[in-house]
């Protein structure tokens, strides 16, 4: 038998091949010896699982008509199935995902867990520093608890993936960003002592990065990392949508506690930036490449993932706006690996601001996996 190469056009998207198999989020595989399974994975949000596309003995131009077949159903995130030259086996490598928040003592100068060392990410608090909601890692809930971690509840349930939250002003609703299987994240608010969740402004775009006003009559996101998509101000009340003048390029906004600046990062040079919403004009935050901003909780500083050379970490600082002197408040190298998703870092500033982040503390073993085939 002829074996027949699937070819993948997108690593999350999208394979295919010219026989017409065509199924969405599955990539990267290998055949079996014999030809008649093509082992691959396909994902949704962090985890994936393996799957097999039997082949069949048809007439070239045919179209497969049997579906793949799923192998793996968790827990463990598995990826690059590899079948065995001789035998029944499939080698993969299994990942168990799971993370520990960590704050930062500047006292100590270490990092030692908090909130219990909870697998989560996207922590913000209240404005009176009582309550704390947060993203379970690594399957995106939304949870919402006193800072001691008691009157614990669930706001969000799968397959619903929540990227990240913040709380309103007045401590009533929740403001987050999330995902449907097949589709972009959008904005949604929540009542904090749970609820329904209100879908603010469904599109096929993304947004995130949303955050209050400090008036609560206002939602600012952005389009997720378009480099053609902006900064926008979503009015609660008139449903209407403004673009920021010269947002074009940015992203991660975020509103000063006091209302006068909204920060963002240019996409392309990563530079942080704030606009002033009295004169309505942009200025340069500081001339350093910087991610994760957040307001301190009076709004005198800007905290930041700092990266001062390349190839050479983050560390975590902070300027006043308005001043060009960045103070270094954390060298995160003592944190170990740090994470809140397979590709991409969280930090984030406790109620008394110092800071906080998520370290990995999974594992990742290679696993067999035994076959018995139709």
């Amino acid at each position: 038998m002829r074996r027949r190469r699937l070819r993948c056009f997108s690593i999350t998207n999208r394979c295919s091949n010219t026989y017409g198999y065509d199924f969405t989020d599955g990539c990267c595989g290998e055949w079996t010896p014999d030809g008649r399974y093509f082992i691959f994975s396909r994902s949704f949000g962090l985890r994936s699982d393996l799957w097999a596309l039997p082949e069949t003995k048809k007439f070239p131009g045919q179209r497969q008509n049997r579906a793949p077949i799923q192998l793996t159903a968790g827990p463990l995130d598995f990826q690059f199935g590899l079948p065995a030259r001789h035998g029944n086996e499939v080698f993969a490598i299994g990942t168990a995902y799971h993370a520990e928040v960590v704050r930062y003592n500047k006292t100590r100068d270490e990092f030692e867990s908090y909130l219990s060392g909870i697998s989560a990410g996207g922590l913000t608090f209240s404005r009176d520093g009582q309550w704390v909601a947060y993203v379970s890692y690594p399957d995106g809930i939304l949870w919402r608890s006193r800072v001691d971690g008691s009157e614990k509840i669930q706001l969000t349930f799968p397959p619903m993936r929540v990227g990240g939250a913040r709380w309103a002003p007045d401590g009533k609703q929740i403001a987050f960003d999330a995902a449907l299987p097949g589709g972009v994240a959008n904005m949604y608010v929540i009542p904090s002592a749970g609820g329904s969740a209100e879908h603010l402004l469904p599109s096929d775009r993304g947004q995130g990065a949303v955050d209050w006003s400090p008036d609560g009559k206002s939602l600012v996101f952005d389009t997720t990392f378009d480099p053609k998509g902006a900064i926008y101000v979503f009015d609660l009340s008139s449903r209407r949508v403004s673009m920021l003048p010269g947002s074009t390029g940015f992203f991660g906004s975020q509103w000063s506690p006091d209302g006068r600046y909204i920060s963002g990062t240019i996409i392309q040079s990563q530079k942080l930036m704030l606009f002033d919403t009295a004169t309505q004009s942009w200025t340069k935050g500081c001339d350093c490449i910087v991610g994760f901003v957040t307001w301190s909780h009076d709004g005198k500083y800007i905290y930041f993932e700092y990266f001062t050379e390349p190839d050479k970490g983050y560390s975590i600082a902070r300027i006043r706006p308005g001043d060009d002197k960045i103070e270094v408040v954390a060298d995160v190298s003592k944190v170990g690996r740090w994470t809140a998703g397979p590709d991409v870092h969280w930090f984030g500033l406790a109620p008394d601001d110092s800071p906080l982040v998520a370290r990995d503390i999974g594992s990742q073993e290679i696993y067999a996996l035994e076959m018995q085939w139709p």
